[in-house]
């Protein structure tokens, strides 16, 4: 669920955005057709944008500019750590909100079935009138008086005007949706405002695309050579009379703005620079949005059982019951940094507290190298330390809700039995973050200590644990 409702808010937001920079800067222009690319682009652009994830920074060796007055040495690579942003708060919010869900949910059906019978209706008028097919377009004649629309390669005629002055030119704009693929556009429009109904930017660019096709349909019928002038009275004639009773479903016509757009000078070609707008608010999206680390997981809660027994033992915690649920507390507590499970004999759970770490701490007399012959090793080299701090360290809740991020350096002395020791902030940012870095880099395993001429030395190393919220 809470993938769909990510989907729902990072799309939403798009939407919004693109939609504003359209209506302000770009809808008065002319240049119809990138109008139009920028309108479609913007709505596979939310659309595909919840989907996307990558990372356009990885961390890289870092040397401080106070490396003069603090000589870090041995600097190991960058652990950044990564606590919930804002979309996850969010998304969250929304999940325990189930009144919101269940309204959200009501909607969208609502608008589904809405689409749906639209398209039923369609396709009853085309089944119950006589149709003629000409050059791959579809002519439905109706009985009763409405002006013409179209759908797909469908055009829909009266034939109580087909005789009348103008009517033609009527067909011809109708035609130009057919060859422009306008319906396509619409289908796209009516399905996702379905899912984003509650979003009046998504009304509104739904609105943006329609007026669009209009000016599209009615620009080819006057570059074609019809008169400015007397298309301008077809187009009145047409809102005076018509009866658009079924197209108002699928059709749009706003006469007033047609009618001004028609009028425009057309726009100088240093307009089409506003469409950069549009290109740098998707650039700022896709950082905000599909750089960030959403690592997370759903774990089922425990479920209440009769069945399930707890029992105190002296310095355990004794867990009974069927084998489902004990299984649901293995996966529960897997990740837990305080305490570790074991099972007994009979597949009981034991809840056992980890030790815990006592810092250690060299005698001041104990010489500390920082370059040596044979450098200390971590069991399975820099990139296994990486991921045993980054699979150890948590991201501080009251450091996550104060907004507190930043890089501490940790300094740590791997002794000559290949021991941490010594483990000391160098530079920190919250006592929070210091505390939890300090924590994880005292709990590492033992290292292969570092020689020198062939004998086990203490060698300083400096790692920094980046603390980010993105």
């Amino acid at each position: 669920m809470n993938s769909t409702v990510n989907f729902i808010l990072e799309s939403g937001v798009s939407l919004s955005l693109l939609a504003t920079i359209y209506v302000v800067f770009l809808r008065r222009e002319t240049f119809f057709r990138l109008n139009r690319f920028f309108l479609l682009g913007s709505l596979f652009f939310s659309v595909l944008l919840p989907f996307l994830k990558f990372r356009i920074y990885e961390p890289q060796p870092v040397l401080l500019s106070e490396v003069t007055v603090t000589p870090y040495r041995n600097m190991l690579e960058a652990v950044t750590v990564y606590g919930q942003d804002f979309s996850v708060t969010v998304e969250q919010t929304i999940l325990s909100a189930t009144l919101l869900i269940w309204i959200y949910l009501g909607g969208l059906l609502l608008f589904l079935a809405i689409f749906f019978y639209r398209v039923l209706q369609i396709i009853f008028v085309v089944r119950k009138n006589e149709v003629r097919k000409t050059d791959n377009i579809k002519f439905v004649f109706l009985e009763n008086e409405c002006s013409p629309f179209s759908f797909l390669n469908f055009v829909f005629v009266s034939q109580p005007l087909q005789n009348n002055d103008g009517y033609d030119r009527m067909i011809a704009h109708e035609i130009e949706h057919i060859k422009q693929g306008h319906s396509f556009d619409v289908l796209i429009l009516e399905v996702l405002t379905a899912f984003q109904w509650f979003n009046p930017f998504m009304w509104m660019l739904r609105r943006a695309i329609r007026e669009n096709h209009e000016f599209l349909a009615d620009h080819a019928v006057l570059t074609s050579g019809v008169n400015r002038g007397y298309y301008k009275k077809l187009l009145i004639n047409q809102f005076a009379g018509g009866q658009l009773v079924l197209t108002n479903n699928f059709n749009y016509s706003l006469i007033k703005n047609r009618i001004k757009m028609m009028s425009k000078i057309k726009s100088p070609k240093i307009a089409h620079v506003k469409i950069i707008l549009g290109v740098l608010t998707a650039v700022v999206l896709i950082i905000m949005f599909a750089c960030e680390q959403k690592e997370m997981s759903e774990v089922q809660p425990v479920p209440e059982s009769d069945e399930l027994k707890v029992t105190f033992l002296d310095d355990k915690l004794k867990i009974s019951g069927e084998a489902d649920d004990l299984e649901r507390i293995k996966n529960l507590m897997a990740g837990s940094t305080e305490f570790s499970l074991e099972t007994d004999s009979i597949g009981n759970l034991l809840l056992v507290k980890k030790e815990v770490v006592t810092p250690k701490t060299l005698d001041t007399e104990e010489q500390i190298f920082f370059i040596v012959e044979d450098m200390p090793e971590f069991p399975g080299g820099e990139l296994e330390l990486r991921k045993f701090i980054a699979n150890n360290i948590e991201y501080p809740k009251a450091a996550q809700e104060n907004g507190i991020q930043g890089k501490v350096y940790v300094t740590f002395v791997v002794d000559k039995n290949g021991e941490v020791a010594n483990a000391r902030i160098a530079r920190g940012v919250d006592p929070a973050l210091d505390q939890e870095a300090l924590r994880v880099v005292n709990s590492l395993p033992k290292w292969m200590p570092g020689k020198q001429r062939g004998q086990n030395v203490n060698v300083s190393y400096t790692v920094p644990i980046n603390f980010a919220l993105q």
